[in-house]
């Protein structure tokens, strides 16, 4: 399996964007909840309306470490969500599958929307775990702040939060670039 990327170039988030509104509203919001809360695929497609509904935070049990995690909706983000959750009920999920009766997208079709979207706009090695990393390769270029994004992330370490956001090996290819004997 091939390792997924973050998006570094922010023309390409706002094509992703472009290109997934074409497709359908829900996969615009999931695309925008995911890069801009850095929550693993599973727990974003675990939302439900009342998850977020006139609420200031994200507040979940993370399926993968069972911490529980608190996540602030800014005031762009929250304005998006507000408008996609019009007139939909409580307990229907944010991501709903057109199949079933109120059913979450699979994590499947969740790549599968996202990989769509990412061949028409040319961006390869992009899966669902590409929303958390471009939220944490951003927020990291934007504040620099490597400790507060393994908290976010809950990483162990500095040095996996690096790695895991594409930092290293952009420095790596810096210093190659510049290097020859």
């Amino acid at each position: 399996m091939n390792e997924v990327q973050p998006i570094r170039d922010k023309n390409k988030i706002e094509e992703m964007k472009i290109e997934l509104l074409k497709n359908c509203y829900r996969d615009f919001i999931l695309f925008l909840v995911g890069i801009n809360t850095g929550l693993r695929i599973s727990d974003l497609l675990k939302l439900i309306v009342k998850d977020v509904k006139n609420k200031t935070h994200i507040i979940l049990k993370e399926q993968k470490t069972g911490k529980i995690k608190k996540f602030f909706i800014n005031s762009q983000l929250r304005e998006e969500i507000d408008k996609y959750i019009q007139g939909m009920e409580d307990k229907e999920y944010l991501f709903k599958s057109q199949k079933g009766n109120n059913k979450p997208i699979s994590r499947v079709q969740a790549y599968r929307i996202l990989n769509n979207a990412s061949e028409k706009i040319g961006l390869k090695e992009i899966g669902t775990h590409t929303l958390r990393k471009t939220f944490g390769y951003w927020h990291y270029q934007q504040y620099k702040d490597i400790a507060l994004l393994q908290e976010l992330f809950n990483h162990s370490a500095p040095s996996i939060t690096l790695r895991y956001i594409g930092i290293n090996q952009d420095i790596m290819d810096r210093t190659i670039e510049d290097f020859y004997l």
